[in-house]
């Protein structure tokens, strides 16, 4: 490089399989260049270092899901200390099942928000896939006869538009997938609960090809139509169920099993080995692989720090869960990882992985910081701004699966209530910002185990549901004002 100094060789290089001794020396002293221009690059922190640079972030705004976990340390100590029966093992295990529909679907709408979007039919869609997966369940795969000739052509209308517009945004994911349930509703398959499963994300996947496409392709404002497509799939799942009616799904083994189904002593522990196994194997590998490529990284003793603390901790909550918890031991024996728990594990290293390691995960952070940026390097804004949807309808329908597995039935009110409002708020509250291009899928998590804590302490305390309501609003309110402040503080030093 030009007015630079090369580093001097003081050892002769020997001669290797692709390249004369020249060769070699060249490459050697063009690397060690390089390291020397982008030290930044290449120069680890030490512990105090990573210290000083942490609280550094925190003090420019960067604070992640830092007050969102506050809030929840803050939260179990409070019901703690009010309620005898909160930290009992039967309720704690009782928190993530009834807390998984709303985080699933939250990690869906994760998508949304960081392009600044929103999709308010998330809950009501969820809701409508899983009145498609019981309805099919119940009449033994015969949509035709429990729908009527005309809804039934509708519906199948509706699906192979979903298609049609998902391929000419060459979105084939979605294509595929709504064509897949485009030939399970129209060939009549027999009902299982394993196809049903796959028909409702079917149905999810083209309730988002249709959204999706009315946002990027039309131009209207997501707030619009999804908010339209709210009060249509209302009515939906309205004439699918009936007014004032339900259906049961208790009678499916596999479908009432995904909310309320534990896995077995060896199977929890199994489990824990995979997870908290393959986290600490990913990890340091890739810490390791990092440090021998001379590139920035945590210093090593925090590192396995932190292996070392979630291995632990997941160990003590795996030997927690695999204790009999029934109220009655001598009747029935309840124990063992609730199912939910790796469905939202499984979910959640998919969506980080999709986000922080492939093209299409750092597009869409593109898109969400700036559209017009990424239209002119190159990204096809539309395409991304149409995807999201189709993810977030997709995993929603997940979450209606779930949520209709622990109640044992779908009803017109699946998904709607206050179902998307916690879902939103969820993400928000762990984290996301509502303003775009801020954001992890684990946010959802965070966020979400903070409203079912609240929802469940304050059910164990015999509260009704208007300070439900009161105070979960309450709760997400100050995670939007510390979104926003963050947001400003971080601006402001930049400047």
């Amino acid at each position: 490089m030009s007015g630079k100094k090369e580093p001097e060789m003081t050892e002769t290089p020997a001669k290797n399989e692709v390249g004369t001794p020249a060769d070699a020396l060249a490459q050697t002293q063009t690397s060690s260049a390089a390291i020397t221009d982008f030290g930044i690059d290449t120069t680890s922190m030490s512990t105090g270092e990573a210290v000083r640079d942490y609280f550094a972030r925190l003090r420019a705004g960067e604070l992640g899901a830092l007050p969102s976990l506050f809030g929840l340390l803050v939260l179990v100590i409070l019901f703690s200390a009010l309620s005898d029966n909160f930290l009992t093992l039967a309720n704690i295990a009782n928190v993530f099942p009834q807390g998984a529909g709303v985080i699933i679907i939250a990690m869906g709408i994760v998508f949304v928000l960081l392009l600044g979007e929103i999709d308010l039919a998330a809950g009501v869609a969820s809701g409508t896939a899983a009145s498609v997966m019981a309805l099919h369940y119940v009449h033994a795969g015969n949509l035709l006869g429990s729908m009527g000739s005309g809804v039934f052509i509708t519906f199948i209308a509706v699906l192979a538009v979903a298609m049609l517009l998902s391929a000419y945004q060459r979105i084939w994911a979605g294509a595929a997938l709504s064509l897949v349930g485009l030939l399970i509703v129209a060939i009549g398959v027999p009902a299982n609960a394993w196809l049903e499963i796959l028909l409702a994300i079917c149905v999810g996947t083209a309730i988002g090809c249709i959204t999706g496409f009315l946002v990027s392709k039309i131009g209207m404002p997501s707030f619009v139509v999804t908010l339209a497509l709210f009060i249509v799939w209302q009515g939906v799942l309205l004439q699918f169920i009936g007014e004032g009616g339900t259906i049961g799904i208790t009678n499916s083994d596999v479908l009432y099993k995904i909310a309320n189904g534990n896995l077995n002593i060896l199977g929890s522990w199994i489990f824990f080995l995979v997870a908290a196994g393959g986290f600490a194997v990913v990890t340091l590998l890739s810490h390791f692989r990092r440090l021998q490529r001379g590139l920035v990284v945590q210093p090593t003793a925090l590192v396995m720090i932190k292996v070392g603390a979630l291995v632990v901790l997941s160990a003590i909550g795996t030997w927690l869960l695999t204790i009999n918890r029934s109220p009655n031991k001598t009747v029935v024996t309840i124990e063992g990882v609730p199912y939910v728990i790796p469905i939202m594990l499984v979910l959640l290293v998919a969506g980080t992985y999709v986000l922080n390691r492939t093209k299409y995960g750092r597009f869409v952070y593109a898109v969400g910081g700036n559209k017009e940026a990424a239209r002119r390097a190159g990204i096809d804004v539309p395409k991304i701004r149409a995807s999201v949807f189709v993810i977030g309808s997709a995993v929603a329908a997940i979450g209606g699966i779930v949520a209709a597995s622990k109640v044992g039935s779908v009803s017109p009110q699946s998904g709607g209530l206050n179902t998307l409002l916690f879902a939103v708020g969820s993400a928000v509250i762990g984290g996301t910002s509502l303003f775009g291009g801020k954001g992890r899928v684990s946010d959802a998590v965070v966020g979400g185990l903070v409203i079912a804590v609240v929802i469940n302490g304050l059910g164990l305390l015999k509260q009704p549901a208007a300070v439900v309501n009161i105070v979960t609003g309450l709760v997400l309110l100050l995670a939007a004002t510390v979104d926003a402040l963050s947001r400003r503080r971080a601006a402001a030093s930049t400047r």
